[in-house]
């Protein structure tokens, strides 16, 4: 089983299990306190996937780490410690939070720009969002200076591009033709 569909697994059994104990938010906040953590903290992240690591030790220390979260979670750590997939955590702790917002109407809007964004900018950016969904939206914001200005949005399948490279491209094909 590839580690994306195992995780996606896990996430759903950890979905459920939270949902019927009504922690579901509570546990989706520490899924992203347990992404976030893992991907800004490169040590955290080599010693998680360390494989000559015994799993006890990698037990202790994310109970540790992770002292403040929710039962439910630290029962995931204790079936990670059982099943030895810690290499999984950031992945599970991602496809959750997939799961959670999905399950409750929110959509992820990504959004490129090429530096960070502004409040006029985001408030743009969300007028924008509104023509294409009807949902709550969260903003994902990733920084790419090759697009130069502007931004590009993405909403599921849906995509705007207001770049500056996009507007100098078009700007190109019609001076080529």
């Amino acid at each position: 089983m590839s580690s994306t569909r195992a995780a996606i697994r896990y996430a759903k059994a950890i979905l459920d299990l939270a949902n019927s104990k009504s922690v579901a938010s509570e546990v989706s906040k520490d899924m992203t306190l347990i992404a976030n953590t893992i991907n800004e903290n490169k040590e955290l992240k080599d010693f998680i996937e360390n494989p000559t690591l015994k799993n006890e030790v990698k037990h202790s220390a994310l109970l540790e780490v992770f002292a403040s979260v929710n039962g439910v979670t630290q029962g995931l750590f204790r079936l990670l410690f059982e099943n030895k997939r810690f290499g999984i955590l950031e992945s599970i702790a991602v496809e959750y939070n997939k799961l959670f917002d999905e399950a409750n109407g929110v959509e992820v809007a990504k959004v490129t720009t090429a530096i960070a964004m502004s409040p006029e900018l985001e408030a743009k950016v969300l007028a924008k969002v509104k023509e294409f969904s009807s949902k709550k939206v969260t903003i994902e914001n990733t920084v790419d200076p090759a697009i130069i200005g502007g931004f590009i949005l993405r909403i599921g399948d849906k995509q705007y591009n207001a770049s500056v490279a996009n507007r100098l491209q078009t700007l190109k094909r019609e001076l080529s033709n």
